[in-house]
């Protein structure tokens, strides 16, 4: 839930740095940026100039950093809101930001869990907030429903190809995925919040919207290996998040 990595003090470092005198750390290889399971769109863009994308271009322009280390359900539920309600038409209108919608949905506990150092968010709370988010906004007739793959079998595969393909048909509607982010990243191991931005069906592949734009731009994943992330229980170190799993969370006008 926080992209937050680990910090070492420098009487850390220095404590190391005799310990291992003599040792060359010119000698260690950098991690590449994304591992094996994750493609960076800089790099593969041809979907979304092929096809009409419509969940791309109608997000993808509310898609904001999240404003602290633990609001990446904040930042996910905003983008979400401000792409299904698109841009306002009168000039004196802001699009909504992440502490306005906190703001206006007006619940303690998302503020608490979403502040610097916050915990962090479980996926039935996600789809609570989402749905204080969606009625805060006005959204009247819209709906959200939360899904949870149960394993990973091919009955579970095939539910998340429909709920994708479904999605991409318009944009319409949203998908919300939590998700263990180090599954498609390759690093931080960690439960995570981001949009959906388009599944390109032909190569079974998912574009994963980032709000953790400190270390990441928007990357394609292949289904299986969303299945996967959403299925990872959180580690122990996460505290009281410890065994969660993730799924969709579906916005629906």
């Amino acid at each position: 839930m926080t992209s937050s990595r680990i910090v070492v003090s420098a009487a850390a470092v220095f404590g190391v740095a005799i310990a291992f005198a003599g040792a060359s750390f010119a000698d260690e290889t950098p991690l590449p940026k994304l591992g094996p399971n994750a493609v960076s769109v800089t790099e593969d863009y041809a979907f979304l100039r092929s096809a009409e994308a419509p969940d791309y271009w109608a997000f993808a322009p509310f898609v904001k950093p999240q404003f602290t280390t633990s609001a990446c359900s904040i930042a996910a539920v905003t983008a979400a809101v401000n792409g299904l309600r698109g841009l306002p038409a009168n000039s004196e209108d802001t699009v909504t930001t992440q502490p306005e919608m906190l703001e206006l949905v007006a619940r303690a506990d998302w503020s608490a869990l979403s502040a610097e150092g916050g915990d962090g968010v479980k996926f039935d709370q996600l789809a609570e907030f989402t749905q204080a988010a969606v009625s805060a906004a006005g959204m009247e007739g819209a709906t959200v429903e939360a899904f949870k793959p149960a394993d990973n079998s091919a009955a579970s595969l095939d539910a998340v190809r429909q709920m994708l393909a479904g999605n991409e048909a318009s944009a319409s509607d949203a998908l919300l995925l939590y998700f263990n982010q180090g599954v498609v990243t390759g690093d931080w191991d960690g439960p995570h919040v981001a949009l959906i931005g388009a599944y390109d069906a032909a190569q079974d592949r998912v574009l994963i919207l980032e709000v953790d734009q400190e270390w990441y731009v928007p990357y394609w994943t292949p289904t299986p290996v969303l299945l996967e992330a959403m299925l990872k229980p959180t580690s122990a170190e996460h505290g009281p998040l410890e065994g969660e799993t993730g799924g969709f969370v579906h916005i629906a006008r």
